[in-house]
C-alpha cells in the first residue's frame, strides 16, 4: 500500500491470494501507518469489484464490510486506466529494484521481517519526489495527522467454510486434511482459519485446533485424536468378540459374569475362549463351559483343561491352531479341491514311446 501524498510504503507477502489475505494486508498497513486513508484506489480485481458496467459497480460484500468498519471509501479506477494509479505502478518498480532483486531469505516470516525493516528504514529515508530536500519520512509524519483514527477493535478476517466429514475422522480444507475426534464423523462442521491456525467447530463447540499448513495433500493429526480412535477401536473389537462368543456358546455369558465378580480381566478371558472356539468348535466349547460352571470353576483355564481331557479320552491328535488374520476375506475364503480323477489317470499305463526307443525305430525305418 502506498500513501498518495508522502509515498510511504507498506509491503507484506502472503502465500495465498484470497480476499481475506488481501484485506489482512490492509489491516497491517493501517497499523503501520497508525491511521486509515479516507480514500483507497483499487484496480478492478475480484477482491474489490465483482462486476462493473460503466459507473455501475457491484462490490465484493466482504470489502464493503471491511471498508465500513474502518470508515474509508473504496474507489475503483477506470478500466484500462493505468495513469490513474501511477504512483502504485512506480512503487512496484521501486520495490522490485530496491528491495526484491538479489535478496535472500529463509522463509516467509524472514522475508516479511526484512520487508518491514525496509519500510521503516530505506523507504522513509529516500528523498520526497515533490521536494528532494525533504525525506519521505518527514512528509509522512505530517500526513499521519490527516489519516482517520483506527477503530477500537480489528475487523474479524477469518476464513469460514462448512465441511462435510465422511467415514474417516478428517476434515478437508484448502487441499489438506486435518484430524477431528472420531465421534464427529458424518457431520457438517465449520472451519475457521487464519494465517496460523485452523479451528474446527461443531456448532459453538471447538472440537479441534491445528497449525495451518500451506502445503498440498498434507495430513495434520492431533495425537489425542489418534489415541482416542485406537482406544475406541480396541473397545469395539472386544465387543464384537464377546458377541461372537455369546452366539457360539451362550453359557459363556454366565462364565464372564462370574469372572467379573472375582475382578478378573474380561478381555484376556474373552480372547482365550475365542481361541478355544476356533480350535475345538462351538458345541465342544459350550459343553466344557457348562461342565466348568457346574464344577464351580468358571475359568478359561478350567475350560481348556476339560477340552483337553475329552480330546485324550477320544484319542484324538492334539489340535494345532491356525492363526488367521481378522479379515472376512481370508476367514470366509472357500478352497476348491481339485478332482481326484486326475491322479487316477496318472497312475494308469499310457501308450507312449520313449525318446531313445522312438529314435531307434526311426533309424530302422530308414535302414
Amino acid at each position: 500500500m502506498v500513501l498518495s501524498y508522502s509515498r510511504a510504503i507498506y509491503l507484506q507477502f502472503f502465500l495465498a491470494m484470497k480476499t481475506e489475505d488481501f484485506l489482512r494486508g490492509h489491516e497491517r498497513a493501517f497499523l503501520f501507518f497508525e491511521g486509515v486513508p479516507r480514500f483507497i484506489l483499487y484496480d478492478n480485481l475480484k477482491s474489490c469489484v465483482l462486476e462493473r458496467r460503466g459507473v455501475a459497480i457491484r462490490y465484493h460484500p466482504l470489502m464493503l464490510e471491511f471498508s465500513g468498519h474502518y470508515r474509508y471509501k473504496p474507489v475503483p479506477v477506470g478500466v484500462r486506466r493505468g495513469n490513474e494509479k501511477g504512483r502504485v505502478e512506480r512503487a512496484i518498480r521501486y520495490i522490485r529494484s530496491s528491495f526484491f532483486m538479489g535478496r535472500k531469505w529463509k522463509n516467509l516470516s524472514d522475508l516479511n521481517a526484512q520487508a518491514l525493516e525496509w519500510c521503516k528504514g530505506e523507504v522513509l529515508e529516500r528523498p520526497w519526489p515533490e521536494d528532494r530536500s525533504r525525506t519521505v519520512g518527514e512528509v509522512f509524519h505530517l500526513e499521519k495527522e490527516k489519516l482517520l483514527p483506527l477503530p477500537e477493535n480489528p475487523f474479524p478476517l477469518m476464513e469460514r467454510k462448512e465441511v462435510s466429514v465422511g467415514k474417516v475422522p478428517y476434515v478437508r480444507f484448502d487441499r489438506n486434511d486435518y484430524s477431528v475426534p472420531h465421534d464427529r464423523v458424518r457431520r457438517i462442521l465449520v472451519v475457521w482459519a487464519d494465517e496460523d491456525e485452523v479451528r474446527i467447530l461443531d456448532g459453538e463447540e471447538e472440537v479441534a485446533r491445528h497449525k495451518r499448513s500451506w502445503g498440498k495433500g498434507e495430513i495434520l493429526e492431533d495425537p489425542a485424536h489418534i489415541e482416542d480412535l485406537c482406544r475406541w477401536k480396541r473397545k469395539a473389537k472386544k465387543g464384537r468378540g464377546i458377541d461372537r462368543l455369546s452366539r457360539a456358546a451362550p453359557s459363556s455369558r454366565e462364565l464372564l459374569a462370574r469372572l467379573a465378580e472375582r475382578g478378573r480381566n474380561l478381555g484376556a478371558a474373552t480372547s482365550r475362549l475365542l481361541r478355544l472356539l476356533e480350535e475345538e468348535g462351538a458345541q465342544a466349547l459350550e459343553e466344557a463351559i457348562c461342565e466348568a460352571l457346574a464344577a464351580g470353576t468358571p475359568d478359561p483355564s478350567s475350560v481348556a483343561f476339560l477340552l483337553e481331557r475329552r480330546r485324550k479320552e477320544r484319542s484324538d491328535p492334539p489340535s494345532i491352531p491356525v492363526r488367521l488374520p481378522d479379515d472376512p476375506k481370508i476367514r470366509d475364503l472357500t478352497v476348491k479341491h481339485p478332482p481326484l480323477e486326475t491322479y487316477d489317470q496318472i497312475q494308469q499305463p499310457q501308450d507312449w514311446v520313449g525318446e531313445e526307443e522312438g529314435e531307434g525305430k526311426k533309424e530302422e525305418s530308414h535302414g
